[in-house]
């Protein structure tokens, strides 16, 4: 597995890609967010692992270039910050998942063997539509009248799982297990900041929502008017 690796602290730099080449990957180093969209775009990566605090561009600018050069490779992002709306900021700018330093190795070694797989769940080559949002699952474009909503390819899975369960209550497990995997180590909080994203891009709010917060357990795609 090849993994790039943006980090600018020279010393933890060099003690994660020892520990990732003791695990078999092959790892390239950068240490600035201009050489990292540049290593990104002209390599082959499984993984790009992105400290935020890059120097010359951070990496949420980093992911947003990517993202906007069509780049569709897994993206994990390395910070101290490990509030929900930095958690919400980093996954907006595209990326797959978040890690808050410190860190144990053996959960960033899972992260990425996990992002590595990236198997979003099968659709269906047909069209599904939900209040007035059109889901073209073919080409993976969701709509409201003309206007396309733009999702990454992690949110569209979370609005096909929600939409094909309407009125069904999905426990966070469930959620986790079958828009990431099963194997996932995916966070709780990782996830409720997507679901947190998806409702901004669809134009909803916590209280007035498609996707209704069931305390406790988990949360239900409703059918009526929000």
């Amino acid at each position: 597995m090849k993994i790039l690796l943006a980090e600018d602290d020279q010393r933890l730099g060099k003690l994660i890609v020892k520990m990732l080449k003791k695990e078999q990957f092959t790892v390239d180093w950068v240490v600035d967010g201009i050489s990292a969209s540049d290593q990104a775009l002209t390599g082959d990566y499984d993984v790009i692992v992105l400290d935020w605090m890059l120097p010359e561009r951070d990496g949420v600018q980093v992911s947003k270039v990517l993202r906007n050069e069509g780049y569709s490779g897994a993206i994990l992002i390395l910070t101290a910050r490990g509030g929900l709306e930095d958690r919400v900021i980093g996954l907006d700018a595209g990326a797959d998942d978040y890690m808050v330093k410190p860190f144990a190795f053996e959960e960033l070694f899972a992260r990425i063997r996990s992002l590595s797989r990236r198997n979003f769940f099968p659709i269906d080559h047909n069209t599904i539509t939900s209040h007035d949002l059109t889901i073209d699952l073919a080409n993976h474009i969701t709509k409201r009248g003309e206007e396309i909503i733009i999702l990454t390819p992690r949110e569209f899975q979370l609005l096909v799982y929600f939409v094909k369960n309407t009125g069904r209550i999905l426990s966070k497990d469930q959620i986790i297990a079958r828009v990431w995997e099963e194997e996932s180590e995916v966070t709780y909080n990782t996830m409720e900041a997507f679901v947190k994203l998806l409702r901004k891009k669809l134009g909803q709010t916590k209280r007035n929502s498609y996707i209704k917060t069931i305390r406790g357990f988990g949360y239900m795609w409703v059918n009526e008017d929000v």
